[in-house]
């Protein structure tokens, strides 16, 4: 009898899986590692003294798996950090991995990590992470840019891109390599304890191999009872846990003598955590707005011009923004330059060459707007959709100082994409003409919408058949120039209506403003849904009428 030869990465990976009350999802996670094959030579799961039934499911997995091993911790440790400690002392593999309880490995994943590690003799390699949003399943990929192509990253300044990727789980590590840097996490309580960990992975100037693989699925659950410490941003203590291991990782960058790294990694700070937070600060009260505002003016004191004009626009903007406005002041501005994409609301105050933030904080700099690209401006486009009539888009692209002027925008493509796909399901192209309004000059369309063909079109999520649209546009200009982005709604725009429909009956249609301000549209084919929607909205009028 013919046997099949082992891969000559066979055993080579401890897989450490870190658990508390987690009973219900833990088993998946270990499945996920178990089925990557002969290359995991032990999953070592860490009960951090679960309350529930994980230590039982986690015990009842090892003794079905003889891969599996059990590490029962006697007392909580409040944190990520100590049982992941605890599953490396106890891995025996050369390279080790870490997995979230809630979490999943995509197949081949660890084949794919250990292989390019030891092809390449690194002592970390790294892949792509998707973020899978539940229960839709929708993947969006993590800092996608830092992955393209593989790479093998030599030295400390080919690293400075890899910073902003400050996940832990989504690299194999090799332990030899971790135990003679005496690499570790952050012990008891130290929430985004992975900032500390990467920053002293990379502070000790490892060889990196880079692959274009998807190695890691990170569940998002955004409904769930209790969110997962990247998304609980309700409180401010939140970011002040965020500033204090961004602080902590930039003093490890500094004590290896790494500046250029220190550097580049306040940078990011910048570009990724402040634009973040910053975004969502309109929408809490009074009190988290004054303690996030003296926080962050705390933090950014300590940066050098330098590292905040090294930022991208618009981060670099905001930065310079913060540090003028000594109050809470122009969130909603904020807010949407902040997003994704990036938009500065009016009043545009200054020149073209020195445009300033308002004309009572010239400080607040709004410098390089004269020399970027269309594509990189923070250009606004309003929209109003209208269901009546059969349903029309009108929309408007506002100048920013002259720039689109110059450049004479000609033609707007509108796309209606369902949410979680890569192509629009309907394009339309309409010509521009020139239009003054009270807010300023611009370039402005009008469009249809059938709603009853984007239904036919789209796809039901959920029990109720609820089908999600973006809604963008692509400029092109007289010059050549050209931009895309998505369309603004007017501020609190949560418009619902109820169309009479030949196909379906009747359509339930929503616009609304997603988190980051742009024109989303929910539509709900069918008449159960639409008359379920009337009845609702008849209950509301009732009891307001008592």
């Amino acid at each position: 009898m013919s046997t099949v030869p082992l891969p000559e990465t066979a055993g080579r990976l401890s897989v450490v899986v870190i658990a508390y009350n987690d009973e219900t999802l833990v088993g998946e996670a270990i499945r996920s590692a178990l089925d990557q094959g002969p290359v995991v030579a032990e999953v070592v799961a860490v009960d951090d003294r679960s309350r529930d039934g994980t230590a039982r499911v986690l015990d009842e997995l090892a003794a079905l798996h003889p891969r599996v091993r059990v590490v029962h911790r006697t007392e909580n440790s409040g944190g990520c950090g100590t049982p992941r400690n605890d599953g490396v002392r106890a891995a025996t593999a050369p390279y080790v991995m870490f997995l979230d309880s809630d979490d999943i490995l995509p197949g081949g994943a660890a084949e794919a990590l250990v292989a390019a590690a030891e092809r390449h003799r690194t002592p970390v390699a790294v892949g792509v992470c998707v973020r899978r949003e539940l229960p839709e399943g929708r993947d969006v990929r993590w800092q996608p840019g830092l992955y393209r192509e593989p790479a093998v990253l030599e030295t400390p300044e080919d690293l400075r891109p890899l910073l902003h990727d400050t996940l832990c789980v989504n690299k194999v590590y090799d332990r030899a390599f971790l135990a003679e840097h005496d690499i570790r996490f952050p012990d008891g309580r130290f929430v985004y304890e992975d900032f500390l960990f990467t920053s002293r992975v990379y502070a000790a100037a490892p060889r990196v191999a880079v692959i274009p693989d998807t190695v890691y699925v990170w569940h998002v659950r955004r409904a769930a009872a209790q969110l997962s410490i990247s998304l609980d941003r309700g409180g401010v203590s939140n970011w002040q846990a965020r500033i204090a291991a961004h602080r902590a990782a930039v003093e490890t960058f500094a004590e290896a003598g790494r500046a250029e790294l220190a550097a580049a990694c306040r940078t990011k700070f910048l570009e990724h955590d402040l634009r973040m937070y910053a975004r969502d600060v309109r929408l809490r009260d009074a009190g988290h707005r004054a303690d996030w505002w003296a926080a962050t003016r705390d933090h950014l004191a300590g940066f050098e011009e330098a590292e905040i004009a090294a930022a991208v626009a618009p981060a670099r903007w905001i930065a310079r923004f913060l540090l003028a406005a000594k109050e809470p002041r122009d969130l909603l501005r904020l807010s949407r330059l902040a997003a994704n994409p990036a938009r500065l609301l009016p009043p545009y105050a200054g020149t073209r060459t020195a445009a300033v933030w308002s004309e009572d904080l010239p400080e607040a700099r709004l410098d390089g707007m004269d020399e970027l690209p269309l594509g990189e401006l923070p250009l606004v486009v309003d929209a109003v959709l209208r269901t009546g009539g059969g349903g029309e888009l009108h929309f408007t692209v506002r100048d920013l100082y002259g720039r689109l002027a110059e450049a004479a925008p000609r033609t707007a493509e509108l796309s209606f994409l369902p949410r979680g796909d890569d192509e629009p399901a309907r394009t339309e192209r309409v010509e521009l003409r020139a239009v003054t309004d009270a807010d300023g000059s611009g370039w402005s369309a009008r469009v249809p919408v059938r709603f009853s063909g984007l239904a036919g079109t789209g796809r039901r999520r959920g029990r109720q058949g609820v089908q999600l649209w973006d809604v963008g546009a692509t400029v092109t200009c007289a010059n050549g120039e050209s931009f895309t982005t998505s369309l603004r709604p007017p501020d609190g725009s949560q418009r619902r209506s109820v169309l009479p429909s030949s196909r379906y009956g009747v359509l339930l249609v929503q616009q609304y403003a997603t988190a980051n301000g742009s024109l989303a549209v929910r539509i709900a084919p069918g008449a159960r849904d639409g008359f379920r929607a009337v009845r609702a909205r008849l209950r509301r009028l009732a009891r307001s009428s008592q």
